[in-house]
């Protein structure tokens, strides 16, 4: 029974849970038939912005500040993507991701209606290391690796691993029963979407349950770790932020 007022969202110093029926829409500034729902942005405290954009067919996006740099992920849908490094436009269907360097021309196109998650961020640029490239792909190409020898616990790296990217978008997918190896603590801070099954996620001193649709952000240093549970492998796409000990020398 749905209970009036309650709701599964918490939002902590350093740690938030933000459930789909908190969510809230909001204009998409200069973007054409598309509506946003800001998830994760500095004023809540994180250091980069993640973001679902609903697309009409035939919406179209516009350009971010030269010095952010944009990845796009299909959830659902299909969008075309036009880049200055690219004669011809590619077409993404669900699984489907681009990443976009800081000051690349770009568009993205709605084909038919489409949901994205968006991941952007101001680029920190690292001295004697050329700047990254444009990475198109589809999440279906990329291999699943076990992790840390773990098989029923397979990530997906969808950017490379350089110096050049200060920034890593993967997808984590655990088997019912699967966890992360033991409870992480590091500088690092996550924006994350589940994307399918359930489990358990334990944000702080604290223990979520958490299925698909659900977002989180956990800030540096916020003790985190997971359980898939249920009868159907749990996955999620996270962001987290690299090569970047806040000491390098700018570029």
């Amino acid at each position: 029974m749905e209970v009036f007022g309650a709701t599964r969202s918490r939002i902590r110093r350093n740690y938030a849970l933000i459930t789909p029926d908190t969510h809230v829409p909001s204009p998409l500034l200069g973007w054409e038939s598309a509506t946003a729902f800001f998830h994760i942005t500095p004023e809540l405290g994180a250091r980069f912005t993640q973001y679902t954009a609903v697309l009409a067919p035939g919406a179209k996006s516009a350009q971010p500040h030269e010095s952010v740099q944009r990845l796009i992920y299909v959830l659902e849908g299909g969008v075309d993507v036009h880049c200055s490094s690219a004669s011809n436009a590619t077409a993404l269907t669900s699984g489907g991701y681009a990443y976009f360097p800081a000051g690349t021309s770009h568009s993205i196109s709605a084909s038919a209606a489409a949901k994205l998650i968006v991941f952007e961020k101001v680029y920190r640029p690292l001295k004697g290391t050329a700047a990254p490239q444009v990475v198109i792909g589809h999440a279906a190409d990329v291999e699943a690796k076990a992790f840390l020898g773990d098989p029923d616990a397979r990530l997906k790296t969808l950017l490379p691993i350089e110096p050049a990217f200060d920034l890593a978008v993967n997808i984590f997918t655990y088997q019912p029963g699967a966890t992360l190896p033991f409870v992480e603590i590091h500088v690092m801070e996550h924006g994350l979407q589940m994307l399918a099954g359930a489990g358990v996620y334990r944000l702080g001193e604290d223990h979520y349950p958490v299925t698909a649709g659900d977002i989180i952000w956990m800030g540096s240093h916020c003790p985190q770790w997971f359980v898939a549970m249920g009868k159907q492998p749990a996955s999620y796409i996270y962001y987290k932020d690299i090569h970047r000990d806040g000491l390098e020398e700018k570029g």
